[in-house]
Parts: C-alpha cells; structure tokens; sequence
C-alpha cells in the first residue's frame, strides 16, 4: 500500500517534499546577500518613479527556490532560469521594446547581456529581478521634456501647423500647446515659444506585487502550481534563517 501512496504523489508533492528539507541547509540560503544587494540596486534606482513600492527581496528568494533550488545544476549558473532555452524573458527585458530600458539601473546597462546573464549566476539574479519589475510596471508614451529647459522662439511660415514646427524644432505638440495656450489658429508672423522634447515611454504606475500576478507574469503560465510553489516557498522562508550580508 505504502509503494502505491507514493506512486499517486502529486508533481507539486514530490517538488514540496524536496523544498522542505531546504530549511537549515546552508546551499539553499548561498545567493542571500546577492539577492539583497541586487534588490536594493533596483529599489533606490526607482524610487519615487510613479509610486514605485520597495521590492521585498524574500520574493526573489522564493523565486529561486522554485526556479532552480540547490538540487538543481541550474543553482549554480542560472537560478532565476532566466534566459533559459525557449524562455523569452532575457530578450524582451534587454530589447528595451517592453520598458526594461526604464527598469535596469543605470550601471547594468550593457553589462547585463544575454550571454552574461545566462552564464554568470549575480547577473542571472539581476536579468530575472528586472524582468519580474518590467513586467509589473504601467507604460505610457508622453511628451517629456529634454535636459535642455531654455525657452526658444520660432515664427511661424504659411502652411505651418503645430505638428510640423514640433517637428522641426524638435519638441512635441503637447509641449508647444501648453506654452501657447493661445495658439489654437496660427497666422504667419505669429511668434510661439517652445522647448526641446521628445515622446517616450515612461512608468506611469506599478502592479502591486503577489503571488498570483508573480506566476502569471513571471512564469508566464507554464506552471499551474507556480503560485502555490511560491507561497510554500515563503512560508518556509518565515520560518527558516537567513545569511547575514554586510553592507
């Protein structure tokens, strides 16, 4: 009866059985201080970016325990699995189509490459953290002012329009209009104001962070069981230690 019981064991069981001995063994607590340190690069980067709320590095860690984990080769090299054969995250992240050129912090910019990221184990931590951040963050493309804040004039041409002044000048139509108010019919000789801009993507808010949105846009689906993988993992995490990190 007992080889039977064992045969009926669930995928989940078997995984939860393996995950529950990590508690008090030292491997699986080696990347601690790499998380912490990685988390806090990416928590000062964007502070006060559009609400932005501190990421908990203990998701991170329960992350890699369900990722990877010190049984698996994985731990080793990859243990956030980022950029693992057939996984789109590390391309998306670092194409910058999708935000992560708003995510990754100004020092891993061209550092953090795909090659690196899949062969050295602190980068694969920062790919997989800054994925996980693009992919709560909410975009949105808006006039943005350029460092250069000096006030220019231009006269306006027959057959000029505001689009096609912005677009010489190399500011943007919102930007215009909200230094000429006035300005809704154009006449030439007229003398508008404007200023360098551009429209670009920008982090107009954050996803609030769980469980649940971390197996849907992390994992992407591919695990049913993810989320609940993720609250074992942190359940163990509250009772377990700890490696102490100097900062």
């Amino acid at each position: 009866m007992a080889v039977q019981a064992s045969a009926k064991r669930t995928g989940y069981e078997k995984w939860r059985d393996g995950v529950d001995k990590a508690v008090g063994d030292p491997k699986w607590n080696e990347w601690d201080c790499e998380i912490q340190m990685a988390v806090n690069e990416y928590n000062r980067h964007l502070s006060g970016t559009a609400g932005y709320v501190q990421l908990d590095w203990q998701f991170i860690k329960a992350i890699l325990w369900v990722e990877s984990g010190a049984a698996n080769a994985d731990w080793k090299n990859r243990p956030m699995r980022i950029g693992v054969p057939g996984d789109p995250g590390l391309s998306s992240l670092l194409s910058g189509n999708e935000g992560g050129n708003l995510i990754l912090p100004a020092a891993w910019k061209g550092k953090l490459t795909v090659s690196s990221a899949r062969a050295i184990p602190t980068h694969n931590i920062r790919a997989g953290i800054g994925y996980l951040l693009m992919k709560m963050g909410q975009y949105e493309y808006r006039s943005v002012p350029d460092a250069d804040s000096k006030i220019y004039e231009v006269v306006v041409k027959a057959g000029d329009s505001l689009e096609k002044i912005a677009k010489a000048q190399g500011s943007t139509v919102d930007t215009m209009k909200a230094l000429n108010p006035t300005a809704s019919i154009l006449r030439p000789g007229q003398v508008l104001k404007y200023r360098m801009a551009s429209v670009r993507r920008v982090i107009t808010g954050w996803r609030k962070i769980s469980t649940a949105l971390m197996a849907a846009r992390y994992n992407g689906g591919g695990d049913n069981n993810y989320e609940m993988k993720l609250n074992h993992a942190l359940n163990l995490l509250s009772k377990g230690t700890t490696r102490i990190c100097t900062k």
